[in-house]
C-alpha cells in the first residue's frame, strides 16, 4: 500500500474495512495501525479514548491476517467500548477514577460478539462518571470535546466513543443508552446510532458489585455508534447472540413489514427548535418520497412518561448510590445529581411500587400508537447542542434539558429501540440528529428506515476537530 492509501483508511466505514480486508487489498495490522496513528494525532485535543490498547490491537490484528479465511463479518475492523462495559485485563472504570483497578477477568457479552465476528478492541471510551450526565466529564480523564465546536457540548453519557467515531478514530463504538447515552451523543456528534430492545443483547459484568437497579434492568441497553447506518446493521447482527451470563436475554425474532414502508408519526410540536423541526421535516420528506404514509401527530403522554421516569431513577439513586456518588465522584458529577434530585424528588416506597407499575399502563398508550404509526419519527433533543457547562447551571437549565429530551427519554422508560442518524446541519454548522423509534424487536424496520433519510442526507464525517465555532474557520 501506498502511504496515501494506508492515511486513508481512518475514513473507511467498517463494512468497506472489512471488505478490503477480506478480498487482501489491506491487512487488519494496516488497518489497526492506522486508527492508531489517527487516535496519536486527534485525541490529544479530544480526550474521546482514555486507555488505548495498542499492543493488544496490533496482536489481534496480527492473528487476523494469519487466518487463511475472514473469521467472522468484521474480521480485522477496531472499536473502541465505553467505559461501563467490560473488555478483559482493563479496568471497567464508569469514568471514576477511585474504579482505576476494577479490572475485568473477561468480556461484556456484546464486546464478546463483536470479536467472534472478527472485530478488534482498540481503546476504551471516555463517559461522565457514573454515566449520569448528558454530558462527557469527569475527574478521571477530563472533559470529551464535541469535534464540531469546542464550546458545545458532546452529548453524553456515550460521548468518547460518539467523537472518536466522528474524528476517524474508529469506525465503530460500542456503547449503552440509559437515558439518551447513545442517542445524544451521536445527534451532537454528526454521527449514527442503535439503542436496542432491551433484552435484545445481552448484558453481563465479569466484577464483583450489586446487580443494577430495577430501572436499569427495564430501561438500559447496549448499541453501537457508527458513521453509516449499514454499520449500524453489520455490529447489530452480531451482537444479538446469546450469553448464559444473561438471563434477561431474549432470542427474539425481528418483526418484519410486508410493505417495506410502515406509517410514521412526526413528532415534532412548536416547542422544538425552529432548526430542529426543519430537520425532521427533512427526514420525514424522505420517508414520504420513499412511500411511507406520513402524519404530524403528538406522542401519548410525554410528559408523564419523563416525569416517570425521573421520579423513579432519582428514587434508586438516592437510596443505592447517592453516598457512594458523594465519596468518589466529581463536582460536576455531584451538582447535576443535586439539580435532578430537586426536580424529580425521591418517592417512597408506597410511591416507588406504585410508578412502576403505572408503567405499564404508559406502555400500553405507547403500544396501540406504534400500532397505527410503527415508527415514530422526532428529534433527539429539541434544541442544538448546548453550551457546555450548560447542564452545571442550575435548576432552570436542567429542566429545559430535561424537557428538550423528553421523546428519547420515552423510548427508554418504555423499553422502545432507536436509530439516531444526522439530517442536518445547522446555520451554526452544528449536526443535528433526527431518531426513529419502534416497537420493541423491530430495530430492522428503523434500520431500514434510517437507511432511507441517510440516502438523502449524508453528513460527510470523519472530521478533524474545529476549535469554536466552526463558522470562524
Amino acid at each position: 500500500m501506498t502511504t496515501g492509501q494506508a492515511t486513508a483508511l481512518w475514513t473507511r466505514d467498517a463494512v468497506s474495512l472489512a471488505a478490503m480486508i477480506a478480498a487482501g487489498e489491506v491487512t487488519a495490522t494496516e488497518v489497526v495501525s492506522a486508527h492508531l496513528a489517527r487516535i496519536a494525532e486527534i485525541d490529544p485535543s479530544v480526550t474521546a479514548i482514555t486507555s488505548v490498547l495498542a499492543e493488544s490491537a496490533l496482536a489481534a490484528a496480527a492473528r487476523a491476517d494469519r487466518q487463511a479465511e475472514p473469521i467472522g463479518p468484521l474480521h480485522g475492523v477496531p472499536f473502541t467500548v465505553k467505559n461501563n462495559l467490560d473488555v478483559a485485563d482493563s479496568p471497567t472504570t464508569w469514568g471514576v477514577a477511585a474504579f482505576a483497578n476494577a479490572v475485568a477477568p473477561s468480556d461484556a457479552p456484546a464486546v464478546a460478539a463483536l470479536r467472534r465476528a472478527g472485530a478488534i478492541v482498540i481503546g476504551r471510551t471516555n463517559m461522565p462518571d457514573f454515566a449520569t450526565r448528558w454530558h462527557t466529564d469527569n475527574d478521571a480523564a477530563g472533559p470529551t470535546i464535541n469535534p464540531w465546536d469546542a464550546s458545545r457540548s458532546p452529548g453524553g453519557s456515550s460521548g468518547g466513543d460518539a467523537a472518536a467515531v466522528a474524528t476517524g478514530m474508529t469506525p465503530l463504538g460500542l456503547g449503552t443508552d440509559f437515558g439518551g447515552s447513545l442517542r445524544v451523543p451521536a445527534a451532537f456528534c454528526g454521527v449514527t446510532s442503535l439503542r436496542t430492545t432491551p433484552g435484545r443483547v445481552a448484558v453481563a459484568s465479569s466484577l464483583p458489585g450489586p446487580a443494577p437497579a430495577p430501572t436499569n434492568q427495564m430501561f438500559a441497553a447496549p448499541g453501537p455508534v457508527a458513521r453509516s447506518v449499514r454499520d449500524l446493521s453489520a455490529a447489530f447482527a452480531v451482537m444479538i447472540d446469546g450469553d448464559v451470563r444473561d438471563p434477561a436475554w431474549i432470542p427474539a425474532r425481528d418483526l418484519d413489514d410486508p410493505t417495506g414502508t410502515p406509517a410514521v408519526a412526526v413528532c415534532a410540536d412548536g416547542s422544538v427548535d425552529p432548526q430542529v423541526r426543519a430537520a425532521v421535516r427533512r427526514a420525514a420528506d424522505a420517508l414520504a418520497r420513499a412511500g411511507h404514509p406520513i402524519t404530524e401527530v403528538a406522542a401519548p403522554r410525554l410528559d408523564e412518561t419523563a416525569t416517570a421516569y425521573g421520579r423513579l431513577v432519582s428514587t434508586e439513586v438516592v437510596t443505592q448510590r447517592r453516598d457512594l456518588m458523594r465519596r468518589v465522584g466529581s463536582p460536576g458529577l455531584n451538582a447535576f445529581i443535586d439539580t435532578a434530585l430537586e426536580l424529580f424528588p425521591p418517592l417512597d416506597l408506597a410511591g416507588y411500587m406504585s410508578g412502576l407499575g403505572e408503567r405499564l399502563t404508559l406502555r400500553a398508550a405507547w403500544s396501540r400508537f406504534l400500532a397505527d404509526h410503527p415508527i415514530v419519527l422526532g428529534p433527539v433533543s429539541a434544541a442544538l447542542p448546548w453550551p457546555v457547562g450548560y447542564d452545571l447551571g442550575g435548576t432552570a437549565n436542567v429542566a429545559q434539558m430535561y424537557a428538550a429530551q423528553q421523546l428519547t427519554i420515552a423510548a427508554n422508560y418504555l423499553g422502545l429501540p432507536a436509530v439516531t442518524l444526522p439530517a442536518a446541519l445547522s446555520a451554526e454548522g452544528l449536526p443535528i440528529g433526527v431518531q426513529l423509534i419502534t416497537a420493541p424487536f423491530a430495530e430492522h424496520r428503523g434500520l431500514s428506515a434510517a437507511a432511507r433519510i441517510e440516502a438523502a442526507f449524508r453528513l460527510e464525517t470523519p472530521i478533524s476537530p474545529r476549535s469554536g465555532n466552526p463558522d470562524s474557520r
